[in-house]
């Protein structure tokens, strides 16, 4: 089985509001074929819990007004280090930098197929890693 139509049209959307917003290391995996309940995992991160809420309500608002699509649940807003968005058909996880690093929820998905995002979003990879080393050498 492999993610729907409409579950790729959630994910391109999502990832181009991330994008949007400024996101890093944008990357959507198809888990239809070892998850009954949903079809495609995006994750994004930002380096401030800000940036974070930002991003989240940047893909909030763009699904809703373009599909039409609401989240069922939405989890972690408070803190604003990782925000879920499940939208049933695709589930958000937006992270702070730090928690993408630490729970490296790439490595548990990395037998699944990588999805093909918009360019703005592909152009999003190792942009977090590029802004640490530059941090790092202030």
């Amino acid at each position: 089985m492999t993610a729907t139509d409409r579950s790729l049209e959630l994910i391109n959307a999502a990832a181009q509001a991330a994008a949007d917003k400024l996101a890093h290391d944008v990357v959507a995996y198809d888990v239809s074929d070892v998850l009954s309940i949903t079809d495609a995992f995006l994750l994004a991160s930002a380096p401030n819990d800000r940036q974070v809420k930002s991003i989240v309500d940047g893909i909030e608002e763009r699904l809703l007004k373009e599909l039409g699509a609401k989240p069922v649940r939405r989890e972690g807003e408070r803190d604003g280090r990782w925000v879920l968005l499940d939208y049933v058909d695709i589930v958000v996880h937006v992270q702070h930098s730090e928690e993408r690093v630490f729970y490296a929820l790439e490595r548990l998905w990395k037998d699944c197929p990588e999805l093909e995002l918009p360019e703005d979003a592909k152009a999003t990879r190792g942009k977090g890693a590029a802004e640490a080393d530059a941090a790092e050498e202030r």
